[in-house]
């Protein structure tokens, strides 16, 4: 049984999880993402103990005060394959409402950089790595936890820079292979979007690129928040209503102008990755969201319980 006295009943609160991936197997280089028995059982323990919803359908309830206790939704970022593959029959299997959040610009087999970065680390054949000519130091390559904590400390180097720029230096770092290490399949296809949406999982814009906002111009903020929308609605042939922050930090990676320009384009809500729950008085154009990433169902459970009591206020 799960603890009920958590003093947070009849209060009204939702909590959003965030995923990016469930993989087939435990992945070194992405030691956070869940594997399919992790998400199988997590799903599971969702549907037990708690209440999930559609995040438009929890929105409404929560504004009409009608949201029911431990209420939760599911949600996804930026538009892997493997969503559809592996999670969309597990979210079926336990008739749980999912929100997938998608880049267009990396569909059909494009790639994000930073699994180009990670990819790359994956593959290298030595047991160092001078990137000094591009100004990223050296780095140790020697077995995959040293290649993970590589790929992370350059990710992080070069995360807010123009995005031009971060392309470049990515394309320089990919330039030393010959093919190696460039899955071309890590993202969906239109088909496996439209597979999504046919079956029952809401879809919601991402941007195009996935540009950090507080690192572009306001111009090209509001071109990537508004073409993301537009190319999915004229994929979907429906309207997509809900828009997630690429990276998601309140203040670091989007401002308050950004916030605007989303309810000008005519979205109903928007996540943030600011830890925590919601209540009536937050913001749904900045939802926190939250995941317990424990590989014990017990702690998952526990952790997820105890969120409820920590309403996220991003910070703007």
């Amino acid at each position: 049984m799960l603890p009920l006295a958590l003093g947070t009943r009849g209060k009204q609160r939702l909590s959003i999880l965030i995923y990016h991936r469930v993989v087939t197997e435990f992945d070194p280089m992405r030691p956070a993402e869940p594997t399919r028995e992790i998400f199988d059982w997590q799903m599971r323990l969702v549907r037990q103990h708690f209440h999930p919803l559609s995040l438009l359908e929890a929105l409404d309830k929560l504004e009409s005060g009608q949201l029911p206790e431990r209420a939760i939704c599911v949600t996804f970022d930026d538009g892997y394959a493997d969503n559809e593959l592996h999670a969309m029959p597990i979210l079926k299997k336990y008739a749980v409402p999912a929100t997938v959040f998608v880049s267009p610009g990396f569909l059909n087999g494009g790639r994000m950089w930073n699994d180009s970065l990670i990819e790359f680390f994956r593959c290298f054949r030595g047991d160092s790595l001078d990137l000094n000519e591009l100004g990223l130091g050296r780095h140790d390559t020697a077995n995959m936890d040293a290649r993970l904590a590589s790929a992370e400390r350059v990710i992080g180097e070069i995360k807010y820079r123009d995005p031009a720029e971060r392309v470049q230096l990515v394309e320089q770092i990919q330039d030393w292979f010959e093919g190696e290490g460039r899955p071309d399949d890590l993202m969906m296809t239109d088909a496996q979007v439209r597979s999504l949406a046919s079956n029952g999982i809401s879809i919601g814009a991402h941007t195009v690129n996935h540009p950090i906002l507080a690192s572009v111009t306001d111009e090209v903020a509001h071109r990537e928040i508004q073409d993301s929308k537009a190319r999915l609605e004229d994929m979907l042939q429906q309207s997509v209503d809900v828009f997630a922050y690429p990276n998601g930090q309140p203040g670091q990676d989007y401002r308050k102008e950004h916030v605007a320009m989303v309810k000008s384009l005519g979205f109903r809500a928007a996540v943030s990755t600011h830890w925590g729950v919601s209540d009536r008085e937050n913001d749904c154009y900045q939802l926190p969201r939250f995941t317990p990433w424990d590989k014990q169902p017990s702690r998952f459970a526990g952790r997820l319980l105890l969120n409820y009591r920590e309403i996220g206020v991003p910070g703007l």
